[in-house]
């Protein structure tokens, strides 16, 4: 067998992607970003999205149990990344292709995917109805939907977090406000994502998390980290 891939090339499952030092997960993002561009040239498919979370989509495998914990992505163009991580490397160029994989998250496809994404707007809402089920099986695992700035504005996003925040269930939802959509934001809620982004509460916001995770339990404390050490790796080099 050929080797392509420095790291890329060990890593099938969100297992081996654990077994690599921090340091070894930037050349593993680079490497899963060259894949998904040469299987895009060959089958055509949405390219924005996928490459814009291969570093979120690495952390997020890296710190959480999947497919114990479950990671909702809203959009399945985002999910690319994702499907060459668990188990559909040797396949993602049959991405959009008659009995080939799905573009978008598929149940029947992966345990990996928890829910069928499709268009916009549905994550926060699945993820909700997941982490209920799990309250009350009286389950601990996870569950983490991704969701970018302009799929946030649909009335679905809106419904889902209202109920879950009078609920008060279990869950984590993931802004991934890079300012990229099919096209450019509008409204209220884009407008203030961009000053958020620019005034003094971001600043301060990392701050303020390191109190909030100082409250909670070690594990917890210790999975945030790993994220914030990944991520600043990143993009400081």
């Amino acid at each position: 067998v050929i080797k392509k891939y420095q790291y890329l090339d060990k890593v099938n499952f969100p297992s081996d992607i654990k077994n690599l030092k921090i340091s070894e997960l930037k050349i593993l993002a680079r490497e899963v970003r060259k894949e998904m561009i040469d299987a895009v040239s060959v089958t055509g498919g949405h390219l924005g999205a996928g490459l814009g979370v291969v570093e979120l989509t690495i952390a997020l495998h890296y710190v959480f149990d999947t497919p114990n914990d479950k990671i909702i992505w809203d959009v399945g163009h985002q999910a690319y990344p994702h499907k060459i991580l668990t188990g559909r490397k040797d396949k993602i160029k049959t991405l959009r292709q008659g009995n080939g994989l799905s573009g978008f998250t598929k149940r029947s496809e992966s345990e990996y995917d928890p829910f069928g994404a499709a268009h916009s707007s549905t994550s926060i809402s699945a993820a909700l109805g997941i982490a209920t089920a799990n309250k009350l099986e009286k389950k601990s695992n996870q569950v983490v939907a991704v969701i970018g700035d302009g799929a946030i504005s649909a009335g679905m996003a809106y419904e889902a977090m209202n109920n879950a925040g009078s609920s008060k269930t279990k869950m984590i939802v993931i802004l991934n406000d890079n300012d990229m959509s099919i096209a450019k934001p509008v409204g209220a809620m884009s407008t203030y994502l961009a000053k958020l982004l620019s005034g003094k509460i971001y600043f301060s916001l990392r701050e303020t998390i390191k109190l909030i995770i100082s409250a909670f339990s070690k594990r917890f404390s210790d999975k945030a980290r790993k994220a914030e050490d990944f991520l600043r790796s990143a993009v400081t080099g």
